[in-house]
């Protein structure tokens, strides 16, 4: 059983629509399509409905009768433009690491993006947290403070940003954030791979 969060998810990406629209394309009806595939065409109606979400491997059978791979199913429509709302209260909060006290919570800005071109979080640093773990990675960064103080430490370097304040920087340099006042800190931070 899939979550609210989780269905709402798949839907945006209307597979049943697409798949629907690839049989009408190549004038197959629902029991040719099964014979293909090896799935029934009860099954195969659900799917295009939208009453059940198939899985990868269902998927790929279906993909492969019509010689598409799976980016067909979860790549932008071409015809349409990309425009993907994330509701705030279907972000999932997790924190940077799974043991001891976390240095910051952040939430993905836009996790139902396929193909993205950066990575956006709302990140929230709580007060007295430690440091976090230096890390690296490529691509650009950029983080903006809008609430509190937070600590940035590049390659041994550190600057505080206050609200309003930001910075880019290459992040290819080890780094690691604290809050650095006495009140949580929030930010945006993006990065461009």
């Amino acid at each position: 059983m899939l979550s609210e969060t989780l269905e709402k998810g798949l839907r945006e990406y209307r597979i049943g629509e697409k798949i629907r629209a690839l049989r009408g394309k190549k004038k197959l009806g629902l029991v040719q399509l099964g014979q293909h595939t090896g799935l029934s065409p009860a099954m195969l109606s659900k799917i295009e409905r939208g009453q059940i979400f198939p899985t990868l491997p269902t998927l790929l059978r279906i993909a492969l009768v019509f010689g598409v791979g799976l980016d067909h199913f979860f790549g932008a429509d071409e015809d349409k433009p990309l425009a993907v709302v994330v509701r705030k209260e279907d972000r999932l909060r997790l924190p940077d690491r799974t043991e001891g006290a976390p240095s910051y919570y952040f939430e993905s800005l836009d996790f139902p993006v396929a193909d993205r071109k950066m990575e956006a979080y709302f990140a929230e640093f709580p007060a007295s947290a430690a440091p976090s773990a230096a890390h690296s990675h490529p691509g650009a960064e950029l983080i903006y403070v809008f609430k509190g103080e937070l600590t940035i430490d590049i390659n041994g370097e550190t600057t505080t940003l206050r609200k309003g304040d930001s910075i880019y920087f290459d992040p290819s340099a080890p780094h690691r954030y604290q809050c650095s006042g006495r009140a949580s800190c929030s930010a945006i931070v993006v990065i461009a791979p």
